[in-house]
């Protein structure tokens, strides 16, 4: 039996449903029926009916009494107090670098006299370096590590022990520090005009990876004023090795030449190395043997398969925050010896 169903449906009306036979000799009628058609929503619990509305009567009413708000700080305070309660009062931490040293000297010295500029003064100054009983920038540097700082220098220690064993981890460093002393006098070598010397003794030995790396560096660098340098601070009684002092794209800088292995993009990549530069600069300005002032610096580090080297300008007040962090590290050093 087959039927040609058609459904009317409108919401909220009856349901008439005629059924119209395809074939009018077996049934020779028509049928009518209906139906209704019932919609309903189940009914949702209201939220609101949680809040406890007594705790914020005074705050709805507020709200819904005025047209225009009329909020002040004060009364946003107090409703803050309302919702949240009183502010906890808490004092920040310190941090270590906002210390301020307790004998503080300026990093220029302003009782210095600056002699002018002598046009046949050309050789660099090289000043031997006294052997007191002042500590050395490095000495002090080396005794006033953060436990930071000597639990990653361990692990490293103990790690390199562990690849090359203890006699070969010996042999590495010394190889470090030579290869660092021959950069170095090769450095001199072409800053005191014996460049093509030094570059062919150079081409063949350790120091060849170094020298191409700072190649473009060099070409930065002018008027070179001291070289391998002893300078010492009379107020704070310490000492250092400065390896250069020149201007490096026109300003006059204390230069230190690192050297690595890995790269260093970036001027904390260098740990204490900004630190050094700082205190070589306040040192060379408070000691009478040099008759002039430093306000930069620079680190410059090298590698040795050749890749550019990584230059480290200090700018002034750079140098100044860097010469802070000093003088706190001296005096914690004081205070241990």
């Amino acid at each position: 039996m087959q039927f040609l169903q058609i459904l009317s449906r409108k919401p909220g009306s009856l349901e008439v449903l005629f059924q119209i036979p395809f074939c009018q000799k077996q049934f020779p009628y028509m049928c009518l029926s209906t139906s209704a058609c019932v919609y309903s929503k189940k009914k949702r619990g209201n939220s609101y009916d949680q809040v406890d509305q007594e705790k914020y009567k005074n705050l709805v009413h507020s709200v819904i009494s005025y047209k225009t708000s009329t909020q002040t700080p004060e009364t946003i305070l107090e409703e803050d107090n309302l919702l949240y309660g009183p502010p906890a009062k808490h004092t920040p931490p310190i941090k270590a670098g906002t210390r301020t040293p307790k004998n503080w000297v300026p990093l220029i010295n302003p009782s210095k006299r600056i002699l002018p500029v002598s046009s046949d003064s050309k050789v660099p100054m090289k000043i031997r370096l006294q052997r007191t009983k002042m500590p050395s920038v490095t000495r002090i540097l080396q005794q006033t590590l953060s436990p930071q700082q000597v639990f990653y220098l361990e692990r490293w220690k103990q790690k390199m022990i562990e690849e090359l064993g203890k006699e070969g981890f010996e042999e590495y460093t010394k190889n470090l520090f030579l290869q660092g002393e021959l950069f170095h006098s090769a450095l001199e070598s072409i800053f005191l005009s014996e460049e093509t010397a030094a570059r062919d003794q150079g081409e063949d030995d350790v120091v060849a990876g170094y020298l191409s790396s700072v190649e473009r560096v060099l070409e930065d660098i002018s008027e070179v004023k001291a070289l391998e340098s002893g300078v010492h601070h009379e107020t704070l009684q310490y000492l250092g090795l400065v390896d250069c002092v020149a201007k490096y794209q026109g300003q006059l800088c204390v230069i230190d030449w690192k050297t690595s292995e890995k790269p260093k993009p970036f001027l904390q990549n260098t740990y204490d190395n900004p630190l050094q530069v700082a205190a070589y600069i306040g040192a060379l300005n408070h000691d009478a043997n040099y008759d002039f002032q430093v306000r930069c610096g620079l680190v410059v580090v090298a590698y040795k398969d050749g890749s550019p080297a990584h230059p480290h300008f200090m700018d002034p007040d750079l140098c100044s925050q860097y010469w802070n962090k000093w003088l706190l590290r001296l005096e914690e050093y004081m205070d241990k010896n």
